[in-house]
C-alpha cells in the first residue's frame, strides 16, 4: 500500500470530502501531462515535422486530382484558370487557415479534436446527453474543466437551460454528430479509392498502351495490400511517414515552380480576387458546378482538428503555414501554368507537367504518398469511430490499440473489413477520378459544415464569445460551405447519392443502437431494486455467502440493477464480498488511473456489499481482467480506511482494528477468486409498440446483438470466470 493510503484516518478525514451520490475517495490529478499538450520550442518543431507525415497525406495528394475534376469537360477559356487558381488559393486561405488552423483547433478538448470531442465538450457545459449518468462526482476528475457561467454572461446561462430542457436541441446535436461520423466514414472509403487511382492513373504517361480497366485493377491490388496492413497499426510506419510527405511536397513544390517559370508566371495575378468575379460571370451555371471540384483542394483538412491529440495547436499551426500551404499553393500555380499553354491536357495535369527526368521519382513518391493519404484518413475514422462505440452510440466491435504511445491509434477489425470492401467496390464501379469526385466532395463540405455548427454552440456556451464575433464566424463559413455543398450536389445523379446512402445506414444503425440503448438504460432505472432492500433479501434463509469475490456488471451508475434479483432466484448465493460494478465513459478525453474507482458501501457495514463506478475518457482502452480487477480491489480498500474516517470514529483503537480487519478480507478473498457476473438481456418492444419501434427493437437492435463483439469481450472478461444471468426487457 503507498504512503497516501497508508495515512492516518483522521488526516484523512480532514482531506475528503462529502458528495451528494457516492463518496469521493478518489485522488485528484492536476497535473496529469498529455502527449503534445505543451514543452519546448524544440519538441514543437519535432512534432510539426511529424504531423506532416500524419495529417498532411490527404490535403497534400489533392493536386493528383482537382484540376481534372473542376474541368471534367476541358478548358473553355484560358482566363477560366485564373479564375479558378484564385478560388482555389483563397478556400486554401478560408477553409483549412482561418477556420481551422486560427479557431477550431482551440476548441480543443483537453488536446483532443474532432466531431465527438466538440460534443463531449458541449455536453461537459450542459447536459445534453440522453442517458441520465450524470453525476456530481464527474466534475471533480482532473480534466473535466469545466467554468460555470458568471453572472454576468447570463446568454451562456441561458443557452445552457434550453438546450437541457429541450429533446429536440439534444437529438439535434446527437444526430448532427453522428451524422458527421458517418461521413468521415464515407470519407474513408473514398479516399483510398481516388488516392491510389489518382497515382495509379501516371502509369499511362510511360505505359500508353495500358486500358483504364488494367489502371483499376492494379489500384485494387494495392488497396487489398492497404487494408491488409491496417492490422500492424499506424505506430509501426507511422512516423516513417514524415519524410516520405516532405520529399513530396519538396517534389511537387518544386515541380510548381519549374512550371511557372517554364510557362506562364503571369498566373500569379490568379491573387487577386477580382478573378474569382470574372469567372462567375462569364460562366455563369458552370462556374457554381465547378465549385464541386474545386473543394477537393482541401479534402482531410479536417485531419488537423481529427489527429490533434498526437500533436499540439503550435504544431499543426507550424506544419501548415510553413509546410503545407507552400507547397500545395506552388503547385496548384504551377499547374494552372502548364494548362494555359496546353489546356488540352487537363485530365492528367498533374502526370504530364512534370518534367521529364523526374517523372519516375514523382511517381513512385506519388503511389507513396496516396498510400499514406489513405493510411491517415483510415486511422483518423477509426479512432473517431471508437469515441463513438465509447459513448454507446455504436455496436461494439473489436478495438485494438495498436500503439502503446500515443492513445488515439487504434484498428478496428470488422469496420476494416467493410470500409475495404466499400472502396474496393468504389474502384470498380467508378473507375475514374472525375466519378468518385462528385461522392468525395459531399463527404468533405458536410464535416466542415457540422464543424461550423457546433463550433458556433461552443463559442457560445463554452467560450462565451461576443454575439456578433460568433455571427460573423458562422455566417462567413457557413455561408461559404454551404455554396460549395450546393454545387455538390448538383451532380447527386452522377456518384454524388453514394455517400448519402452510406451516410443513411451507417447514421440508421447508430441511431438505431443510442435510441435502444437508452430505452433499456430508463427501463432499467426505473425498476433499480432499493438499497433498503438489499437487507431482506441476505437475510433470506436460502440466500448463501460464498467464498471469493463477485463483480456484478450493470449500466446502471445509481440503485441497484434488476438482474441481481434474478441472480438471487436462480442461484440463491452472493459472494462474500459483493460489487455492483459499473463502467461509464466520461465527456472527457482521458481519466487518470488514481481517479479511475469512486465507491460507496450498500446496505450495512457487514453485509460487504459496495458500489463502484469505474470511469473512463472516451480515448481510454480497457485494461485487462486481471488488471481492472486488481486496481478496483485495491481502490476499494482504501475506501474502507476512509469510509471509517467519514464515520468520525477514524481516532480509535477499534476502528483502526476494524479497518484493518476489512482489507484483509478483501485481500483473502480474492485470493479465493473473482468470478465476473453479467446480465444477459433480451430487449423487446412491449405488446402495443408501433411497427417502427417494433422493427428498431426486435429485428435491428436484435440482429446487431447477435452479429458483433459481445459485451463480455468489449470490457475485457474471461469466458472462464464470467457468469451470465438472462432477463428479458420488454420496453
Amino acid at each position: 500500500m503507498s504512503s497516501e493510503d497508508a495515512e492516518s484516518p483522521s488526516a484523512a478525514a480532514e482531506r475528503l470530502k462529502r458528495h451528494d451520490s457516492l463518496y469521493g475517495d478518489a485522488e485528484k490529478v492536476s497535473n496529469d501531462k498529455y502527449h503534445g499538450s505543451g514543452g519546448s520550442w524544440a519538441r514543437t518543431l519535432m512534432l510539426a515535422f511529424q504531423s506532416v507525415g500524419v495529417v498532411y497525406g490527404d490535403i497534400g495528394t489533392s493536386p493528383l486530382y482537382v484540376y481534372s475534376s473542376t474541368f471534367p469537360g476541358g478548358i473553355r477559356h484560358p482566363d477560366d484558370l485564373l479564375g479558378v487558381l484564385s478560388l482555389i488559393l483563397y478556400t486554401l486561405i478560408l477553409i483549412p487557415m482561418l477556420k481551422y488552423v486560427f479557431v477550431v483547433l482551440h476548441a480543443d478538448d483537453n488536446g483532443d479534436g474532432g466531431t465527438f470531442a466538440l460534443y463531449s465538450l458541449i455536453s461537459r457545459y450542459a447536459k445534453i446527453r440522453m442517458i441520465p449518468d450524470h453525476q456530481t462526482e464527474d466534475a471533480t476528475v482532473s480534466s473535466y474543466r469545466v467554468e460555470a457561467p458568471s453572472s454576468r454572461l447570463r446568454r451562456a446561462q441561458w443557452l445552457k437551460e434550453k438546450l437541457e430542457a429541450s429533446n429536440a436541441a439534444k437529438i439535434g446535436l446527437f444526430t448532427i454528430t453522428i451524422l458527421g461520423t458517418s461521413m468521415v466514414m464515407g470519407d474513408g472509403t473514398l479516399t483510398p479509392a481516388i488516392s491510389v487511382l489518382s497515382a495509379v492513373s501516371g502509369i499511362r504517361e510511360k505505359a500508353p498502351n495500358l486500358t483504364q480497366l488494367q489502371v483499376v485493377w492494379i489500384s485494387v491490388a494495392i488497396l487489398f495490400v492497404l487494408f491488409f496492413v491496417q492490422r500492424f497499426g499506424t505506430d509501426k510506419v507511422g512516423y516513417s511517414f514524415a519524410p516520405i510527405i516532405s520529399v513530396w511536397f519538396l517534389l511537387i513544390a518544386g515541380t510548381g515552380m519549374y512550371n511557372l517559370v517554364a510557362h506562364d508566371i503571369t498566373v500569379l495575378r490568379a491573387f487577386n480576387p477580382t478573378y474569382i468575379v470574372r469567372y462567375f460571370s462569364t460562366n455563369g451555371k458552370e462556374a457554381w458546378v465547378s465549385l464541386g471540384g474545386v473543394i477537393l483542394c482541401i479534402t482531410g483538412a479536417e485531419a488537423m482538428f481529427a489527429d490533434l491529440g498526437h500533436f499540439n495547436i503550435r504544431a499543426i499551426q507550424i506544419s501548415f503555414t510553413c509546410i503545407l500551404f507552400p507547397s500545395v499553393a506552388l503547385c496548384y500555380m504551377g499547374q494552372a501554368a502548364y494548362l494555359r499553354k496546353f489546356p488540352q491536357n487537363v485530365a492528367d495535369t498533374f502526370f504530364k507537367s512534370i518534367p521529364a527526368p523526374m517523372f519516375w521519382p514523382v511517381f513512385v513518391v506519388a503511389i507513396m504518398a496516396a498510400i499514406i493519404a489513405s493510411q491517415a484518413m483510415l486511422s483518423g475514422a477509426f479512432a473517431i469511430l471508437s469515441k463513438a462505440l465509447s459513448l454507446g452510440c455504436f455496436p461494439p466491435v473489436e478495438v485494438v490499440h495498436t500503439s502503446s504511445k500515443y492513445e488515439g491509434q487504434v484498428y478496428l477489425p470488422e469496420v476494416n473489413f467493410l470500409i475495404g470492401a466499400a472502396s474496393v467496390a468504389v474502384t470498380l464501379a467508378f473507375q475514374t477520378t472525375a466519378n468518385i469526385g462528385n461522392a468525395y466532395g459531399i463527404c468533405v463540405v458536410t464535416v466542415f459544415s457540422i464543424t461550423t455548427h457546433l463550433m458556433a454552440v461552443v463559442m457560445l456556451l463554452a467560450w462565451r464569445t461576443p454575439l456578433p464575433a460568433v455571427a460573423a464566424f458562422y455566417a462567413a463559413f457557413g455561408l461559404a460551405e454551404f455554396l460549395y455543398l450546393s454545387s455538390i450536389l448538383s451532380k447527386f445523379a452522377e456518384g454524388g447519392y453514394l455517400p448519402f446512402c452510406f451516410s443513411l445506414v451507417l447514421m440508421a444503425l447508430m441511431a438505431a443502437w443510442h435510441y435502444v440503448h437508452v430505452l433499456r438504460y430508463w427501463h432499467e432505472l426505473h425498476r433499480a431494486v432499493p438499497a433498503a432492500e438489499l437487507a431482506a433479501v441476505l437475510a433470506r434463509r436460502d440466500v448463501r455467502r460464498v467464498p471469493g469475490v463477485g463483480l456484478l456488471y450493470s449500466e446502471l451508475v445509481q440503485g441497484i440493477p434488476p438482474v441481481f434479483h434474478r441472480l438471487v432466484e436462480k442461484i440463491p448465493s452472493v459472494h462474500a464480498v459483493f460489487v455492483f460494478v459499473s463502467v461509464k465513459r466520461l465527456p472527457v478525453p482521458r481519466v487518470a488511473a488514481p481517479e479511475r474507482f469512486i465507491f460507496r458501501r450498500v446496505g450495512a457495514g457487514g453485509e460487504r456489499v459496495f458500489r463502484c463506478v469505474a470511469r473512463y475518457g472516451y480515448t481510454d482502452p480497457m485494461e485487462e481482467h486481471a488488471e481492472f480487477a486488481a486496481g478496483l480491489l485495491e481502490r476499494l480498500k482504501v475506501f474502507v480506511q476512509e469510509e471509517a474516517a467519514f464515520a468520525g470514529g477514524g481516532g480509535s483503537a477499534a476502528a483502526a482494528v476494524a479497518v484493518e480487519e476489512g482489507q484483509r478480507l478483501i485481500d483473502a478473498e480474492a485470493a479465493r477468486g473473482v468470478v465476473y457476473l453479467m446480465g444477459e438481456a433480451t430487449v423487446t418492444a412491449k405488446a402495443g409498440s408501433s411497427l417502427v419501434k417494433r422493427v428498431v427493437v426486435n429485428n435491428v437492435y436484435g440482429f446487431l446483438r447477435k452479429n458483433l463483439r459481445e459485451t463480455h469481450k468489449a470490457l475485457s472478461i474471461p469466458k472462464d470466470q464470467l457468469l451470465r444471468v438472462g432477463i428479458t426487457y420488454e420496453i
